[in-house]
């Protein structure tokens, strides 16, 4: 039915009930049946729409439509709280923690630090009962996460479904673990995490390895010997954290250097794997107009999910979204789609 006529059958609907509410009763029903029709008609027209898929070539967007069908169908945030600002904040309270059991371990890096390793083997894998032939999925927390979040926990459950083996990144200084050199992470810096993929894959050579990171605490002993931690904390923006703390430990000249330093943009023409992003447009963190949308069209490796709604690693949907959210059926379907048939990129 034609928008603009249903809302103006609305119109007249609600006008008679008021007019004869007055006389008689139902003013109340009345008005919340219209409030609802109204906001369904909203929602349907406004809310819930199909993701925007951007690739640099057509094979991965023909591959991601026959193997990936989530990214092909309408997203529906939840009803009742599809803003952005709603979706951000609420996921970590509304999605549940499935229980998970990690094998710690503690690897030495070049400069004298460690980093702290969360395994789940999954050996009960009825798939790939060869540990050595089991897929194995290196997942990145955002910043100041660890293993114990929600929405890795969700993913390690979806890989375990899968037969699938995780391993959990926890950055410097977090998940408990002391930090043995002055020295935290940053957006830019990625020693730490090519130190852990050589770990990882020196372990497991012949099992397929895929990685996916969501977003982007230390000890303040470390740090007092060269940066003011006195000042530092009085910030009160994530710009002025990162100008005093973030910048001059990794020895930017400015702030606005290693923010360029940190953006994808000048860096997705050097990805030579097939990459997948998504990104909400009404991302607090990262609004659609930091989106490299044009830079991604030019390599052919890479593959841009936008929705219209979501937050930041948010991506809430259903009445009550404890289970499980779009973020996760998009990582579920993308990790089983290049594992049990990423052969298809190279043939076409």
């Amino acid at each position: 039915m034609d928008l603009r006529m249903l809302s103006r059958e609305i119109s007249l609907y609600l006008e008679h009930q008021v007019r004869v509410g007055f006389f008689g009763s139902g003013v109340g029903l009345s008005l919340i049946l219209g409030f609802s029709v109204a906001y369904a008609c909203y929602y349907l027209s406004s809310v819930a729409k199909k993701p925007q898929l951007v690739t640099g070539a057509e094979t991965f967007s023909r591959f991601l439509q026959d193997h990936c069908p989530v990214l092909t169908e309408t997203y529906y945030p939840t009803v009742w709280c599809w803003e952005s600002r709603g979706q951000t904040l609420l996921r970590p309270f509304i999605t549940s923690k499935p229980q998970v059991q990690y094998r710690n371990e503690l690897i030495k890096t070049a400069d004298g630090g460690q980093i702290s390793l969360d395994w789940f083997d999954n050996d009960k894998s009825k798939c790939y009962k060869d540990a050595n032939n089991r897929p194995t999925i290196l997942l990145l927390p955002g910043l100041t996460g660890t293993s114990k979040e929600s929405y890795i926990l969700h993913m390690i459950h979806l890989s375990e479904e899968l037969g699938y083996r995780c391993v959990v990144f926890n950055n410097r200084g977090v998940a408990g673990e002391s930090l043995l050199t002055p020295r935290t992470y940053c957006c830019a810096n990625t020693e730490d995490l090519e130190t852990v993929i050589h770990h990882v894959h020196s372990l497991y050579p012949s099992a397929p390895f895929l990685a996916a990171g969501v977003s982007m605490g230390g000890h303040r002993h470390m740090f007092v010997k060269q940066i003011d931690m006195d000042h530092v904390m009085k910030a009160k923006s994530i710009r002025e954290f990162d100008k005093r703390f973030t910048s001059v430990m990794f020895g930017y000249r400015t702030i606005d250097d290693y923010y360029t330093d940190a953006s994808p943009n000048h860096r997705l023409k050097s990805v030579a794997i097939p990459v997948l992003c998504l990104n909400s447009v009404d991302d607090v963190f990262s609004p659609s107009h930091a989106i490299p949308i044009e830079t991604a069209k030019q390599n052919p490796n890479v593959a841009l999910v936008l929705t219209s709604y979501g937050g930041h690693i948010g991506f809430l949907e259903g009445i009550w979204p404890r289970q499980s959210t779009y973020m996760d059926r998009v990582f579920k379907q993308f990790v089983q789609a290049m594992i049990e048939h990423g052969h298809e990129l190279s043939s076409m």
